[in-house]
This record gives structure tokens, sequence and C-alpha cells, in this order.
């Protein structure tokens, strides 16, 4: 369970395994994540492309695509054990308690069928009855997240639609049935630096206004600076730093956090057209991870005994962890 937020979560995730069967073997996407987010907080996982976000996000919902599965851990949400649920009851949690914005707004809506249609189906589980009574909600629903002349976007097509606009109607879906908590896999990817902004804008006023848990997944630190509470920084499928958002940007600790950090444009200690930092070398290949610490070969603090066995995950400061056994080593 995450420092600080007391017995009763909204979100708990512990010892979350996800695994990718191939010939070669199996790829660990996730590898013994535990995390847990309060109600109404904001919590960002952070990393590289690769690194476990967007399969730890399918996971609590049981939508990996195959064969990708949950090899081991436990999900609750609500007090609800989320893994203990049969498909059909999953799906239900899905509509009701936990909304999802996914990656890519034009592949999650079916260029086939209109934006009413699929408001329609998100409003499926409140059971409102008369056509007229979901076509009002829909409305009001675009209205919502800032959708001008609602009544000729009910009858649009996602493909005469703006990117920007698309994801608008995949939020509207995804809180339609006023979930506890939002996932939201990359909400602003793909979209210019206005219209992010302005994404994240509306999940911040959406947040605030039905007092609901967000849940990002971004590798933008700088949407994830502005927007949450606590950020999980994953490495090779394993968290490796958590910390409230202003301790973590002011103190990063890992020294993959700090790589990090060091190569967004305008970091501290770059100046005016510096090249960007980068960290050295690459992600593992998930087939081929090291042992010990997945990190250490692209680590400047790297020793002999970060080889030996993965570091634990332990406590750094008042709501702040992760697993570096060399966290406190100079350079």
């Amino acid at each position: 369970m995450a420092p600080g937020l007391g017995s009763d979560p909204l979100l708990r995730v512990e010892g979350l395994e996800v695994g990718f069967p191939t010939p070669a073997g199996v790829v660990s996407a996730v590898r013994g994540l535990g995390f847990a987010v309060a109600p109404g907080e904001a919590v960002a996982l952070v990393g590289e492309s690769g690194c476990g976000k967007s399969a730890t996000a399918l996971a609590l919902l049981g939508l990996l695509p195959p064969p990708g599965r949950r090899a081991a851990g436990r999900v609750w949400l609500a007090g609800r054990e989320l893994t203990a649920l049969a498909p059909a009851d999953l799906r239900a949690v899905g509509g009701r308690d936990l909304g999802m914005v996914f990656q890519d707004p034009m592949t999650s809506l079916n260029p086939v069928f209109p934006v009413g249609f699929h408001l329609a189906e998100a409003l499926r589980p409140l059971g409102l009855g008369s056509r007229a009574a979901v076509r009002q909600r829909s409305l009001e629903l675009l209205a919502e997240v800032g959708i001008s002349a609602p009544e000729a976007r009910l009858r649009a097509y996602p493909g005469e639609l703006s990117g920007g606009l698309r994801q608008r109607v995949m939020i509207a879906c995804a809180v339609a049935c006023r979930p506890r908590l939002l996932v939201a896999d990359e909400p602003t990817t793909a979209l210019d630096v206005t219209v992010q902004a302005q994404i994240m804008a509306l999940l911040g006023r959406l947040r605030r206004e039905r007092e609901m848990a967000l849940l990002l997944i971004s590798h933008d630190l700088g949407v994830v600076a502005q927007n949450v509470e606590r950020v999980i920084v994953m490495y090779a499928g394993l968290a490796v730093e958590e910390a409230p958002s202003a301790a973590l940007f002011a103190e990063p600790r890992h020294p993959y956090t700090q790589g990090l950090l060091a190569s967004v444009p305008g970091a501290p200690g770059t100046r005016r057209g510096e090249r960007l930092r980068a960290i050295p070398g690459a992600v593992p290949h998930p087939l081929r991870l090291p042992g010990g610490c997945p990190f250490r070969d692209r680590c400047p603090r790297a020793a002999p005994q970060c080889a030996e066995a993965l570091p634990a995950l332990v406590e750094w400061g008042p709501g702040h962890r992760g697993r570096c056994c060399r966290v406190d080593a100079r350079v």
C-alpha cells in the first residue's frame, strides 16, 4: 500500500504481475507492482515506453490484449476485489465505478458509428430507459466536456472530428456513469501543446467537480508535474520510486528518476541552447533482464553489489520510497 493513505484507499493493487507469452518465453511487463489511490487523489505512473504503465492500466479491468495475462496479484476497488470477479461482472464494474480513457481515440471509437452511438453504449449501465432520456444525457455530457454544438456532434462520425474533439468524446464516454476512479492512459498523445493543456484542464475540472480519483499514465513529465499529487516511477516493469509530486520533482532520489528529469527541456542545471541530456544505454530486453537491479547497466552509481539482488522497495522519507541500494552514494 502506498505510504500515507491510511487503511481505506479507493484503489489498491498488490503484487501485480503481467506477462505476455511468446515463442521465446514470457515477457514480464509488470513485476510485483503495488500501489494505492485514495478517494479524489490524482496519481501518475511514469516511465519510458515499455516500462509497464499501459499494461498496468489494462490489467486493472482485464483488458489485456491476448496473449497477455495477469499472472499474479490482486486488485481492489472501493473494497471489492476485481481480480476475483467473473468477466461479465468485471465489465459491469468498468461501466460504473471505473472509467478509462485510452491512448488513441481514433482506434478506440468505432469509425462506422456516430458519436451518439458511443455515448449511448457508455450510458447503458445506467438503464436510462427511453431513447429520449439517453439522448438528453448524451447532449449534457458533450456540453460538460466542452464540445460546442452538441446536437450536431451527436450525429458526427469520429473521422469528422479533430483529435482534440475525439479525445473529449472519449472522456465523455469514460465519465458517463460517474465513476469513482478515472484511468487516463496517455490522454494527450498526438495532440498539440495547446490542446494537451485543454484536455488536462478538462480532466482536472471533472475530477474536482465529481470528487473523482485519477490514475494518469504518462511519459510527459511536464504534464505530470502540473496535474497530480503523487508519482510512481516505473522501470522494466518495476516501481523504482514513489513520492509526492512536489518532493519527487524537487529532490528525485533514484538515479533513473534523476535521469528522466534531467532529460526534460529546461531541467535545472541546463543552459539555453545546450543539448538535452540522455540516459546512456537502453532499457534491457524483457526476455533478457539482468540479475540484480535492472537499471545497473545504465546507472552512474552502479557498484558490484547492484548485480547481487533486486533492491527491496524501502522507505526513504515521509511518503517517499524506492528501490536502490546506492541511493545515498556519490557518483
